[in-house]
């Protein structure tokens, strides 16, 4: 394996990494502003108002979403797996 190759691999993992975690995050984000705008309408300043939605809905996306992140880790790992047959 050369350095191309190597790099090659390096990126398509980052890229799988982003593609995996930005749903989540986003997601995340969004309920944390909507917590934040509930929080300022109403001054209800509890801590735990903050993480406890946050959670719960990332937890629920996370299973809905479980089904597509695995077909695309599979997939990686197919493509990891044949340059690793396919070395010379």
């Amino acid at each position: 394996m050369d350095d191309i190759e190597a790099v090659s691999i390096l990126i398509e993992a980052v890229n799988l990494l982003l593609r995996l975690s930005i749903p989540l995050l986003v997601i995340g984000g969004v309920v944390g502003l909507v917590v934040a705008i509930f929080q300022s309408l109403t001054q209800i300043q509890e801590a735990s108002l903050t993480f406890v939605p946050k959670i719960i809905v990332v937890f629920i996306a996370f299973m809905f979403l479980a089904p597509a992140m695995m077909q695309e880790l599979q997939e990686f790992m197919q493509l990891l797996s044949d340059r690793i047959i396919n070395i010379r």
